[in-house]
């Protein structure tokens, strides 16, 4: 019976056969450490298949790098045996809620969920750590230490003073920063959908080599720009300027899928444009502005130069040589290159004529001409109804002022939380609504601080009656024992995130909500861990007779059941927030995940029998999973396969 793997997917091999879809002369075997056979790239045959000039060496190239770049690029390939385990006492309705909340390294955890949420995520928000030289917190096991780095570089001597200035230009702030960054982004562009957006908030110290490794990592063409932010008001810090705007940098997967932004109206705009009430016709009574029909910027088309009359009767028509041969109301001419045109074409023009969508005023300005060519008092004006307009929404402006960092402070402050640096919860839910096809859709934050991008897609549902579901990420990083909110009773800013849920949830719900929403407040906490699976699970060659025993339960005896589940579900990419309900069938507990996607027994007692399988095999899981030290002998073993072959033929069936 085949085993399933437990450990995360090794992206190496996945592109290596891609390669070999397209080039299968240019893969080849060689031999591993162990001696088994292996499939590996040839390079200097892949360099010939796609150019007839190598590049190489010394030769000049367009190209981002920098010191720990292939090492970074080891890190997001290779694959890790850790698992997610699940934490019930610290989660919300764990068995009902869509959301979750994954404590640990973001790195490992972008590994572990590649294949669970492939080309699944449709908004990827980060706030990662901004570079002010300070050491990482993110310990990748091809970083090494402060000291080491210094004392090589000879920035500090053998007793540990420094020799040179610590200043934020220095290389390995920049190199560690992009190291730090630049897997986690390659994994996190997987998860994203065709369609899919990421958006980084980021300050100035390395908002270019962001930019930069976005390019690398989603390529030039796909970047949808790159908008500053006020973070605050006022302020005389600095020597130069005072540091009062961040950045936010928006890259699609694919720009061609993805749809154009749009934005609610401004509320205090609306008020000063939409001045004009509607006060005849089928739309009395609605608000509308003005909008110019001469637009002299536009390109002349042959249909878009022709007279209109105008209350008193004559006709006027845009600045211009070229007249139409008739004065009638109209009537078109083919414009010379000079010459003014109207925004609609002549067909279009009678279309919105008919239904009374024209608005004339009277204009000192002399923009349009008589047909004799001399100055008209008269403009024509296109109704622009701020129904249609509320409706279409209209192009954010690139530029964000309106969420200070001050408003987070606030925020946090109502629910009775202490946090300094948050993003405020209006940013998050501003940039989400930008999206269109969000209110169903999979948001992923994987710095995730004090989780205000899921306190954004709760207060979201709540208003649309969207069912937005949260994936965040966030290392325990320690709360300094100098802080409010250590005073307050949080070891971790995992802890911080945690609770504001908790208390943000209940007070949105309090306070009314949509009655669409399914009023999911809850949220899965799951850890990371090293796997469920002990080393002779990997390795069954290198036992040791005295460990024998480990072939009778190969799994490390502090794990549960539900422990064993949750690695299944990651290894056979099985979503983590599916319902999961556990039944007993002839006394063994089964779990069943969302219903029959996925059966599991990890009954360790050695009673699974022939009759337990079959009755089983009845409900037709699609996925059936058994733990070997379950099985009543051998026998048994060997006829699992078979008996779900006669009555579930369709059920993949594995065992750990």
């Amino acid at each position: 019976m085949e085993k399933l793997k437990m450990h995360s997917p090794n992206l190496t091999q996945g592109n290596i056969a891609r390669i070999r879809d397209l080039f299968p002369n240019c893969i080849t075997e060689t031999k591993a450490e162990d001696g088994s056979l292996k499939l590996v790239v040839d390079f200097d045959q892949l360099r010939q298949e796609l150019t007839d000039f190598i590049v190489e060496g010394p030769q000049e190239r367009y190209h981002l790098n920098w010191p720990g770049k292939r090492e970074a690029l080891l890190a997001a390939n290779a694959p890790i045996a850790k698992t997610l385990r699940p934490v019930r006492d610290e989660s919300v309705d764990f068995d009902t809620t869509k959301n979750l909340f994954i404590e640990g390294d973001n790195l490992d955890a972008l590994k572990l969920l590649q294949e669970t949420y492939l080309g699944k995520v449709k908004m990827i928000y980060i706030d990662p750590p901004y570079n002010t030289g300070n050491d990482f917190i993110y310990e990748d096991d091809f970083a090494e230490s402060e000291t080491d780095f210094l004392r090589r570089s000879n920035q500090k001597d053998e007793e540990g003073n420094r020799l040179v200035a610590n200043t934020a230009s220095n290389g390995r702030f920049h190199s560690d920063w992009l190291t730090m960054m630049y897997p986690r982004l390659k994994l996190a562009r997987n998860l994203l959908r065709d369609d899919g957006v990421i958006f980084i908030s980021i300050g100035d110290s390395e908002v270019t080599n962001t930019q930069k490794l976005c390019d690398d990592t989603f390529g030039s063409q796909n970047c949808i720009g790159i908008v500053p932010r006020l973070m605050k008001s006022g302020g005389n810090k600095g020597r130069f300027f005072s540091p009062n705007i961040d950045y936010i940098i928006i890259y699609a997967k694919d720009i061609e899928l993805t749809g154009a932004f749009k934005a609610e109206l401004d509320e205090e705009l609306v008020k000063k444009l939409y001045n004009k009430t509607e006060t005849q016709g089928l739309r009395r009574g609605e608000k509308y502005r003005p909008f110019g029909l001469y637009q002299s910027s536009l390109d002349s088309r042959p249909n878009q130069r022709y007279f209109i009359e105008c209350p008193d009767g004559t006709l006027v028509i845009p600045p211009g040589s070229s007249m139409p041969s008739e004065l009638v109301d109209g009537c078109k001419v083919v414009p010379e290159s000079n010459d003014g045109c109207w925004r609609w074409s002549q067909e279009r023009y009678f279309e919105e004529k008919a239904k009374n969508s024209l608005v004339f005023i009277k204009s000192s300005n002399d923009v349009l001409i008589t047909p004799a060519g001399t100055p008209s008092k008269w403009n024509v004006y296109t109704k622009i109804w701020l129904s249609d307009r509320h409706e279409e929404g209209q192009t954010p402006i690139n530029f964000i002022s309106k969420f200070e960092n001050r408003h987070s402070a606030k925020e946090l402050a109502a629910l009775g939380i202490n946090f300094d640096f948050a993003k405020p919860v209006g940013l998050i839910k501003y940039l989400t609504s930008l999206i269109d096809d969000t209110k169903n859709s999979i948001i992923l934050d994987f710095f995730s601080g004090s989780a205000t991008t899921a306190h954004a897609a709760l207060e979201l549902n709540a208003e649309d009656g969207g069912e937005r579901r949260y994936v965040l990420v966030q290392l325990p990083e320690p709360c300094s024992d100098k802080s409010e909110a250590f005073k307050a009773g949080y070891k971790s800013i995992a802890e911080i995130g945690k609770e504001r849920i908790r208390r943000a949830g209940k007070k949105i719900v309090e306070r009314g909500c949509h009655e669409k929403w399914s009023k999911d407040i809850g949220f899965r906490v799951l850890k990371i861990d090293t796997s469920n699976m002990a080393d002779v699970y990997y390795a069954p060659d290198a036992l040791d007779k005295a460990k024998f025993d480990l072939f009778v339960d190969n799994i490390k005896p502090d794990r549960t059941p539900e422990d064993l589940l949750f690695q299944v579900m990651l290894d056979w990419g099985v979503d983590l927030a599916l319902p999961i309900i556990k039944q007993s069938i002839q006394g063994k507990d089964v779990f069943f995940v969302d219903g029959n996607a996925l059966a599991a027994c990890f009954d360790a007692s050695g009673s699974i029998d022939e009759v337990f399988v079959k009755e089983l095999a009845k409900q037709e899981p699609l996925r059936v999973v058994f733990r070997d030290a379950g099985y009543k002998d051998s026998a048994v073993k060997i006829n699992v396969e078979q008996i779900f072959k006669l009555l579930s033929p369709a059920t993949e069936v594995k065992c750990i």
